[in-house]
Parts: structure tokens; C-alpha cells; sequence
């Protein structure tokens, strides 16, 4: 996947995590886009074992052929290693179908 800031570009992988709330990525992918990361609005997120801060901020996501305009999210430490594409921001504007016993994933743009 590709996050894009402007004509600035990260290539990444990330994870799909219906548990989590938001798009969640490590704070070096902001960084490498130009942003100052801490310069987006704080938020605070927990687990199960820990909380975590981050900063939102405001581009484009790119998966396969479909490009997303959404409020992602980048940790404020740099020990934050995970990227996750989450219900809002991502998972809230496509239609994903995963067909586990054939080894498919199906994607495509949610026009409701």
C-alpha cells in the first residue's frame, strides 16, 4: 500500500484490523511524507495491555487500485513498529469479502 502526502509517497505494508478503531501507522511513514508528526491532533489509544499516542493527519491511501482520502493516525514513539488499516478511514469505504478455504481477498469501492 502507499500513503500519500501531496507529491510525497511512503510504499508500506499494513495489516486490515477490524478491531481497531482507525488507520494506524508508525510515526517514521509521517516523517518520511514531510509532516511533523506532533503537529496533528492528539489521540489517545488503548489495548489491552498498554495505551499509545498519536497524531492525526489528513491523505491519501492507496491500495491496489482504489485511492482513499482519510484521517490517519501516526504514533508519537518511535517503538511503535505496526501499521493497520482500521474500520475508520479504510475499512468504512470499500468492500472487502476474504474467502479463507480459497486464499482470496476481494476488494472493491463502497458507493453507498
Amino acid at each position: 500500500m502507499i500513503l500519500q502526502l501531496n507529491e510525497k509517497l511512503v510504499e508500506l505494508e499494513a495489516k486490515i484490523d477490524t478491531g481497531a478503531e482507525n488507520c494506524i501507522f508508525e510515526r517514521r511513514h509521517g516523517e518520511t511524507l514531510g509532516l511533523e508528526v506532533e503537529s496533528g491532533e492528539e489521540k489517545v489509544f488503548s489495548t489491552v495491555t498498554a495505551s499509545f499516542i498519536t497524531y492525526a493527519h489528513e491523505l491519501t491511501i492507496k491500495v491496489l487500485d482504489f485511492e482513499i482520502f482519510s484521517t490517519v493516525y501516526f504514533a508519537k514513539e518511535d517503538f511503535f513498529t505496526r501499521n493497520v488499516l482500521g474500520r475508520q478511514g479504510w475499512l468504512d469505504r470499500v468492500k472487502l469479502c476474504v474467502i479463507d478455504y480459497e486464499g482470496k481477498l476481494l476488494l472493491s469501492e463502497n458507493s453507498e
